[in-house]
């Protein structure tokens, strides 16, 4: 069974096609500045061990497609879209769906539904969509949404203190995201321990540029940080997480700020960025390195969130039986983890330091007297998306 999975941004489109009798990667790219004057090209195959990499003026996510589809028959992997025997598209937003949906003129009116939720993310999935259905309408086209995992939470943690019609005209609440991420980890987590995912309770950390932290209860999501909109919760590279709302009237009286600019603010010029002027952890560690003083408080800052969060989450749960890091820092960042951990003694955690050390690997690193398990599971989105798409495919099938 061969599956593409596509996952489409605002100007780019990352794709990975997967032979899943295998669970092997067959080719793999990111087209990136479409609708720029000069896009980035950069896919690679099993035939290849150098990825292929060009310059040129990618119009729109039609012709993104177009360039992979041709890629994909050049490279004699398959004779076209329509052999697929699965599409997943990777959809930030879903609303209160909780399942994996075919994609089909219902499921897409609701994702445009929620565009108004995730304006920035929905809108490109759908000409992700829109334009693999046009190359390849006999192919199944399945939606795996960001949000679903999410959707077991109870009302009293997934509702705000709004006026209630709020809620019911406008369904604001907390919805939760990375959730294809949280849930492929604390699967991988209770394998590693040896359990039933149904009677695993785990507080998974997805630390990258984007950051949340889910506290899973029997194996379901009980709580997140993120919220209406991935800004809520943990600091992260650009955007600021929880604040006093009442910074944003005093901005508009003082400063004169509107709403775009508040906006903006807050999603792309605040967090690690905002305090240090990088949200690139390495740079952030040579900077510290170097004496720079806001570099380190704006790790000290992102660390202390992480961990009340840790706090909080320990009582929601009762029971912890891991820690599970994930994402690009927290599979790598060894200080983060280490200044996080080490400083949840209370909670019984101790950590070996030779073990914290590995880096992109899954690995236990507590120490052999810890009272929770400290795990590193490497994520794996698209091979998340991709085995959704298949299971839902194939239970179809066998229905019929």
């Amino acid at each position: 069974m061969k599956i593409l999975v596509i996952n489409s941004g605002s100007s780019s489109i990352k794709f990975q096609l997967f032979s899943m009798k295998e669970n092997k990667i067959m080719a793999f790219g990111l087209i990136e500045q479409i609708g720029e004057p000069t896009g980035k090209i950069k896919m690679g195959s099993f035939h290849h061990e150098e990825p292929i990499t060009k310059m040129l003026h990618i119009k729109n996510h039609e012709q993104g497609i177009e360039i992979i589809s041709s890629f994909l028959i050049d490279e004699k992997i398959i004779k076209g879209l329509d052999e697929l025997d699965g599409i997943g598209h990777r959809m930030v937003h879903g609303g209160t769906m909780r399942e994996t949906e075919f994609l089909n003129d219902k499921i897409i009116k609701a994702i445009e539904n929620f565009s108004s939720l995730a304006p920035l993310h929905n809108p490109p999935g759908l000409a992700g969509v829109k334009a693999t259905m046009s190359k390849a309408p006999h192919v199944p086209q399945v939606a795996v949404f960001d949000t679903a995992f999410h959707q077991t939470m109870p009302q009293y943690a997934y509702m705000y203190a709004l006026p209630y019609e709020l809620y019911e005209r406008l369904h604001i609440r907390r919805y939760g995201f990375h959730g294809t991420s949280h849930h492929f980890v604390a699967t991988q987590a209770a394998k590693e321990l040896k359990k039933p995912l149904q009677k695993c309770n785990f507080i998974t950390l997805h630390l990258g540029n984007g950051a949340s932290i889910a506290a899973i209860k029997n194996g379901k999501c009980v709580d997140t940080s993120m919220g209406l909109s991935p800004l809520e919760g943990l600091i992260m590279g650009t955007r600021s997480g929880d604040i006093d709302p009442a910074i944003l009237f005093y901005l508009e009286r003082e400063e004169g700020l509107d709403i775009k600019e508040l906006d903006t603010l807050l999603n792309k010029k605040s967090g690690l960025k905002g305090i240090c002027g990088t949200n690139d952890l390495r740079e952030i560690k040579a900077k510290i390195k170097d004496g720079d003083e806001k570099a380190k408080l704006a790790f000290d800052m992102f660390c202390y969130r992480i961990k009340k969060y840790i706090g909080a989450y320990f009582a929601v749960l009762g029971r912890v039986d891991a820690l599970v890091f994930t994402g690009g820092i927290g599979e790598n960042a060894v200080s983060v983890r280490r200044k996080i951990c080490g400083e949840l003694k209370i909670f019984g955690i101790g950590i070996n330091k030779k073990q914290s050390e590995k880096r992109g690997v899954l690995v236990h690193f507590e120490s052999k007297k810890s009272a929770v398990k400290l795990l590193v599971v490497p994520t794996n989105e698209e091979l998340a998306i991709a085995k959704q798409t298949q299971h839902l495919i194939q239970k179809t099938a066998k229905r019929s």
